[in-house]
């Protein structure tokens, strides 16, 4: 009598990506990095998606080694990000929707969050906070959305590192890199928006992860034809 799989708790995922879900998580991967410098540099020393650096800055706050306020965002951050992922969990697992649904809830999220920042100044701690929890949201249902990480890097870093270094790297490696790349380049794309037009700073994310759910629906739509 064959045992029954123990569930992990995570979304199931294909044991073979094919290159559309690799750049999918390429370009959420790129969103990542573009959430967590607009909350950094636009909302104030919090990540949106990274929540050890949030522990960190808690860690310091407790200390009283980081600006006023940073605690009550790192709080509202950490509780955020909780809902996101027990909003995934949800989606993913009792109501068992589509991969395309949760980017779509993710996009709707961070679009909503791109308006209310490029409509005008946010300048409240209210209107900020407000903000955050919209991004951090988002990143939580985006840390549900596949096994493999694309808003937490450092186990991905340590295991590629360490592949790299026993010469065993795998043939996916390459996309493993890409992901590592893309969150530079995500948070490098917002922090250029900043100086540039600081009004549009918030929708790189979004853009992203629209770019993200794209390449999950465009090919499938077209092979139905």
């Amino acid at each position: 009598m064959s045992t029954p799989p123990v569930s992990t708790g995570r979304p199931r995922t294909d044991s073979v990506r094919d290159p559309r879900s690799e750049w999918m998580l390429i370009l959420l991967s790129a969103a990542s990095g573009a959430a967590d410098a607009f909350a950094f540099i636009c909302v104030g020393q919090v990540f949106a998606g990274v929540m050890t650096g949030n522990l960190v800055l808690l860690g310091a706050s407790a200390a009283g080694s980081t600006e006023a306020g940073v605690a009550q965002r790192v709080m509202t951050a950490l509780v955020s990000y909780g809902c996101g992922v027990v909003c995934g969990a949800w989606m993913s697992e009792r109501l068992r929707w589509r991969l395309s649904l949760m980017l779509l809830t993710e996009v709707a999220l961070l679009a909503s969050g791109a308006v209310v920042w490029g409509l005008g100044p946010v300048t409240s701690d209210g209107g900020r906070l407000g903000l955050l929890v919209i991004f951090t949201v988002a990143m939580g249902i985006q840390g549900r959305i596949r096994a493999t990480p694309t808003n937490y890097f450092t186990g991905t870093l340590t295991s590629l590192v360490g592949r790299l270094a026993l010469r065993a790297a795998r043939e996916g490696d390459r996309w493993v890199a890409g992901r590592l790349l893309a969150v530079v380049a995500g948070a490098a794309g917002t922090a250029s928006m900043v100086r540039v037009w600081p009004d549009g700073a918030a929708a790189v994310a979004a853009a992203l992860a629209a770019g993200a759910l794209l390449a999950e629906v465009a090919p499938r739509r077209l092979s139905r034809r």
